[in-house]
């Protein structure tokens, strides 16, 4: 065999080894997956991520639901009295309201503002009194306890379009709740970002409005500390 047709024949192995090489695509799919994995796992993250923001915003709007029914539905008393509130009845409806946010830490990062909107001497209305639960330091948007004791100025409870107004010889349980959102994955995408839900629930029975000294709740012995709002 001369040595040309030997460097030719050579030559075309090679040639044939290229043209293999070039053909195949075994590994094609784990080339594609290489690229696309990585966003893959930011779309799946962020997903997830908007479903914990729609689940937390729902469980708070309950929240706020179910401690103003709860405080409409207080009635400690007897068939010789009207039905009083008290500062313990408060602190068990704001513990129904933590138990219910189970997962949260809302304790640490949530608000709720229960106030009691009555109509004052003046007819008009007024926050006879609030209570408070939560570290977050958030004051109510319509007012703290006392707001239009007198007169009829204060318009009532409630967005400007949609005020919430109570009737004489009555209550409402107004409630606002805010909780700041704990991202699971994405803090920095999302920024700091605060759930709010309102609700308000007129009381089911007659009440003692009154209260000692008028402030409208009882704390009689033995005697809890009141969720001050302060």
């Amino acid at each position: 065999m001369s040595p040309l047709f030997r460097q030719t024949k050579i030559a075309g192995r090679r040639a044939m080894r290229r043209t293999r090489l070039l053909r195949d695509n075994r590994a094609t799919v784990m080339v594609e997956m290489a690229f696309c994995v990585p966003l893959l796992v930011l779309i799946g993250f962020g997903g997830i991520e908007m479903s914990n923001l729609t689940l937390v915003n729902t469980r708070i709007s309950q929240i706020g639901l179910n401690t103003a029914d709860n405080a409409s539905r207080i009635a400690f008393g007897s068939n010789l009295s009207l039905p009083r509130v008290r500062e313990v009845d408060i602190n068990d409806v704001f513990a129904g309201a933590e138990t219910q946010a189970t997962g949260l830490n809302f304790k640490k990062n949530g608000r709720i503002i229960l106030s009691s909107l009555e109509v004052n001497a003046d007819g008009g209305q007024t926050i006879k009194w609030q209570r408070c639960y939560g570290d977050l330091k958030l004051a109510s948007s319509y007012g703290t306890q006392g707001t239009g004791k007198t007169g009829t100025a204060f318009p009532g409870m409630g967005p400007s379009n949609n005020r919430v107004k109570a009737i004489a010889g009555t209550a409402i349980m107004f409630v606002e709740v805010t909780y700041q959102y704990q991202p699971v994955a994405y803090g920095n995408w999302l920024g700091p970002r605060q759930i709010r839900s309102e609700a308000a629930f007129t009381i089911r029975e007659g009440r003692d409005l009154q209260g000692p000294d008028g402030n409208g709740v009882y704390n009689p012995s033995p005697s809890v500390t009141a969720s001050s709002c302060a």
